[in-house]
């Protein structure tokens, strides 16, 4: 009886380790990984945007998954809304600086408009911190006057690439995070 037991434990752990290994091949491919975990909704918007902005196609995207993983209706606990997920008194901002027309809270559910909007806002944090991507997306996250702070309290120059230096945990987070995906969509879109 225990040998039979042993033949079929035996048995149950190459069975599983044949399906882990199938999972993990599947998982791996760029087919699974562009429908599953880093899709590209929304391309010919971002590309527009992208272009008229000077921006990265692939960082807007990777800005757009990790904050609303592509879902156009959005909201934080905090307010934001949307794809890039705005703040109603940033898009405000916006929307006079672009001279929107008939700016109301509910055209951030809009992707053409949320996307227009927070890579406008993007392109205006690049030409603050000077192309620095990490404090760019610093800004994005934890606003840009506590980058302005940081930068004089810390000594940071227009070269700061130290993501840990960065003193909130969630905005050094989220910073490591937008640039992994970005590399992520690169390798996937970029070809």
């Amino acid at each position: 009886m225990l040998r039979r037991f042993g033949v079929w434990l035996r048995l149950m752990a190459v069975l599983f380790a044949i399906v882990l290994a199938v999972g993990y091949a599947v998982y791996s491919t760029d087919w699974f990984q562009k429908n599953y975990l880093y899709p590209f909704p929304h391309q010919e918007i971002i590309y527009r945007y992208a272009l008229e902005y000077d921006l990265s196609p692939f960082l807007i995207a990777a800005v757009i998954r990790t904050e609303s993983k592509f879902v156009p209706t959005a909201r934080s606990p905090k307010g934001a809304v949307g794809l890039m997920q705005l703040m109603p008194e940033t898009a405000n901002w916006i929307a006079a600086q672009l001279e929107f027309k008939d700016y109301d809270i509910k055209v951030l559910e809009n992707p053409e408009t949320n996307i227009r909007f927070g890579t406008w806002y993007l392109a205006s944090l690049k030409r603050e911190f000077g192309d620095n991507e990490v404090l760019v997306l610093a800004a994005y996250n934890g606003g840009r006057g506590n980058v302005g702070h940081w930068m004089k309290q810390y000594g940071w120059s227009g070269s700061f690439r130290d993501i840990e230096q960065i003193p909130f945990r969630e905005t050094r987070e989220y910073v490591a995070k937008v640039l992994r995906d970005t590399k992520r969509y690169q390798e996937l879109y970029g070809r």
